[in-house]
């Protein structure tokens, strides 16, 4: 029995040796063929450097992300896979610098245009949605370096709740919130609600063909008509750490809520499983939920970093997890437009 153990656990070591082998060797690349990679994703980016020293920095980065994202996908045993994008020059530290720019998580609202949750006692909530295939969800933009992530999800949700309202979905202006709304930090971070507040006072809001987004803070220019179809006349705050009411709020329209963006560099596509922060840094627009064909529940999450990011600019994030916060912290602070 002795000699039998040792045979069976020797064959055991050799397969675990030789799959470490397959997925390290896999994992070697020579220096000319990672260079010609980041050509072609300097290429593809619009990517170039002040000098030679600066790209050879930026080169070192690229080697290491390109390595953890094969590292990644090569394992198996992941939900989701990894991609290059944009950011794959940037350290996990300059790119949370660059986006993690949220500050509705320290901000304790009080304000009068704020009502009690309204869909406490919703009932026959459908097990799948999707506000894309109710023509309530525009195209994802990209909000570039300046911190906007607030302002695109406010809007998200106010072009959600307008296009349901009325049958008319328009695409809104993030770029008139930025000019015109001074309870923020400009490109620095700001909060959702401020967005509502400045909507409602402002009787409406342009277009993004009237005020198209530029990325930076300008002078207001606030003399562009409202393309909005209805009134936006407050703004609800969904109960903090609630999935069940997160559920109920997104059944009836999109929902802005804060995600800690850590580990959610190189999403590529998939749902979003494992370990993940709490640490609220990043606005984005829940857009639908839904169940996997292999049983994972779904958040459908719109972001605002281009269609290059993601999957077409969108993550799902497992739902209805151990964890009172939700994946990514989803559940803390959500909030959403009231017409």
């Amino acid at each position: 029995m002795s000699s039998n153990k040792s045979c069976y656990c020797t064959i055991v070591l050799f397969i675990f040796a030789t799959s470490w082998y397959h997925v390290a060797s896999s994992l070697s690349y020579s220096e000319e063929s990672m260079s010609i990679k980041h050509e072609k994703w300097m290429a593809q980016h619009g990517f170039s450097y002040e000098n030679e020293k600066v790209k050879e920095a930026r080169f070192q980065i690229f080697k290491d992300n390109v390595q953890h994202i094969d590292r990644h996908n090569q394992e198996g045993n992941h939900t989701y896979k990894l991609g290059l994008n944009k950011f794959a020059d940037l350290t996990n530290e300059e790119f949370l610098a660059k986006y993690a720019r949220s500050s509705m998580q320290s901000f304790k609202v009080a304000s009068s245009y704020q009502s009690s949750f309204e869909y406490t006692n919703i009932k026959d909530i459908p097990p799948s949605l999707d506000w894309r295939d109710h023509n309530a969800v525009t195209a994802v933009a990209n909000q570039g370096t300046c911190g906007t992530c607030w302002a695109f999800s406010a809007v998200a949700t106010i072009e959600g709740i307008a296009a349901i309202r009325s049958g008319n979905l328009k695409k809104l202006s993030e770029q008139h919130i930025l000019d015109c709304n001074y309870m923020h930090e400009g490109c620095k971070g700001g909060r959702q609600n401020s967005a509502f507040e400045f909507v409602i006072k402002n009787g409406g809001l342009a277009s993004d063909t009237d005020y198209p987004y530029i990325g930076i803070q300008t002078a207001c220019a606030n003399n562009k008509p409202s393309s909005l179809s209805l009134n936006i006349t407050g703004f609800g705050f969904i109960p903090p750490n609630n999935e069940t009411a997160l559920l109920a709020a997104v059944a009836n329209q999109p929902v802005s809520v804060d995600v800690d963006i850590t580990i959610l560099q190189f999403y590529r596509s998939g749902i979003l499983t494992g370990e993940c922060g709490t640490n609220l840094n990043h606005a984005v627009t829940v857009v639908g939920y839904g169940e996997s064909d292999d049983g994972v529940k779904f958040w459908l999450v719109k972001n605002s970093w281009g269609r290059g990011w993601g999957d077409d600019g969108y993550i799902k994030l497992q739902r209805n997890v151990n964890a009172i916060e939700g994946m990514c912290g989803i559940a803390m602070i959500g909030c959403y437009p009231i017409a």
